[in-house]
């Protein structure tokens, strides 16, 4: 053989063994990945039923110094919270020293300032169970239940970025009346039998109060993220215009991620991700009212969309706005560990999942049948709208391997 043909075959023979080599590579760790990801989901699903009781494994700590530690840039809490539980327990029974109006907003909200000093959040009931929101998707009151609800789901997703959230009754004379402020207190008022109050905030009126039944009212309580983590506000690239007759330019036009690529923090690290996990999570619980989000601080992309402010969902468990999945279907990417994880969600799970870690919560039954139903089918139509861009695209170009390495340092 010549030696020019020598070099030529040994060209050859490298090239296909490169191209071997890179290819076993590429499976091995798509293989060790996906396994991962199936551990990780087993290891969830063994840890979804948390019994809410007082027992600490680290005793010198208090159940809110303990959550506090468990917050990074990636989640608010971990993978693994052997005192979840209680810290929850604490959420929910833990004396009120002070209760104020909310911070500012749009809905009806309280300030609770809990033994201890930590902040919670109380939204009280507004519907029952099985009432039905018409209208528009971001219509009607806030759902106290579809806070609770959307933190397990969150558990169940993987995220790891929707702060705790726990159901609670409380008794507004014996335990809001006596330690609120003058502001809160000038708000409170007895209607037939019951005690009601309708707070400070941009839509809160006189004449649409919440009331108790009696003197006990349901609702739920969110934990306040430590103040070490300040947060930052920012406008959702796809937030609608609430205003008839004028839509948002993503509303139009279906190149509009490609201008969203261009700009930050959307232009480079995992907020982009980030958007499209939360535009997943919304479609899932019906939440159509995700005009802004927040990060942390002085993050510059780095840290996670906190998924704060949940309870604009589950209230039409027939409505399913595909349009809350806009930054999907119109960047057509998606992470590699949250496709597994819905993918494992699969044929029921996902409604029995989120059914057993919602089952030690004070205020259960959370959700009527009908929502769970609705995760379910929703579920569907996010796995084939993936599919559509996938065999548009290809799954090199949609599956996008971004596995964050989270620091409890």
């Amino acid at each position: 053989m010549k030696l020019k043909q020598r070099v030529v075959l040994l060209a050859i023979l490298l090239v296909i063994f490169i191209f071997t080599k890179v290819f076993l590579i590429d499976n091995l760790d798509t293989s060790a990945a996906q396994r991962e990801d199936q551990r990780a989901f087993q290891r969830m699903l063994a840890g979804l039923r948390v019994a809410l009781e007082p027992r600490l494994e680290h005793t010198l700590q208090s159940p809110w110094e303990i959550a506090a530690q468990w917050v990074v840039p990636r989640e608010v809490y971990p993978e693994d919270t052997p005192e979840l539980g209680a810290v929850m327990h604490a959420m929910s029974t833990k004396r009120i020293v002070k209760a104020d109006v909310g911070y500012k907003g749009t809905q009806l909200k309280a300030l609770l300032i809990l033994e201890g000093g930590q902040k919670v959040v109380f939204k009280p009931k507004r519907y029952a169970r099985d009432y039905v929101v018409e209208g528009e998707p971001y219509a009607g009151y806030d759902r106290h239940n579809a806070e609770v609800a959307a933190f397990h789901l969150d558990r169940i997703l993987g995220f790891r970025r929707a702060p705790l959230v726990v159901g609670r009754f409380v008794n507004l004379r014996t335990e809001i009346k006596p330690v609120a402020t003058e502001q809160l207190l000038g708000t409170f008022m007895t209607v037939g039998n019951n005690t009601c109050f309708y707070g400070k905030c941009y839509y809160c009126r006189e004449t649409e109060p919440a009331c108790a039944d009696g003197d006990i009212m349901e609702g739920s309580v969110t934990l306040w993220l430590p103040d070490v983590w300040p947060l930052q506000k920012h406008r959702h690239p796809w937030g609608r215009t609430y205003r008839e007759g004028k839509l948002a330019r993503w509303e139009y036009d279906e190149s509009y991620c490609d201008a969203v690529k261009k700009t930050s923090p959307y232009d480079s690290g995992p907020r982009l991700l980030d958007i499209i996990d939360t535009a997943i999570f919304d479609y899932l619980i019906g939440n159509a009212d995700r005009h802004h989000y927040e990060s942390f601080q002085d993050d510059e992309g780095a840290s996670m969309l906190i998924l704060l402010d949940n309870a604009k969902s589950f209230g039409n468990p027939a409505l399913d706005e595909r349009s809350i999945l806009a930054p999907l279907y119109q960047c057509c990417i998606i992470r590699v560990s949250t496709w597994n994880r819905l993918n494992y969600l699969k044929n029921g799970v996902l409604k029995s999942a989120l059914k057993t870690a919602m089952s030690h919560d004070p205020i259960s039954p959370v959700l009527s049948d009908p929502h769970l139903d609705a995760l379910d089918q929703r579920l569907l139509s996010i796995l084939a709208t993936v599919k559509q861009c996938t065999d548009q695209f290809g799954p090199d170009v949609v599956l996008v391997e971004d596995r964050m390495t989270l620091s409890h340092l």
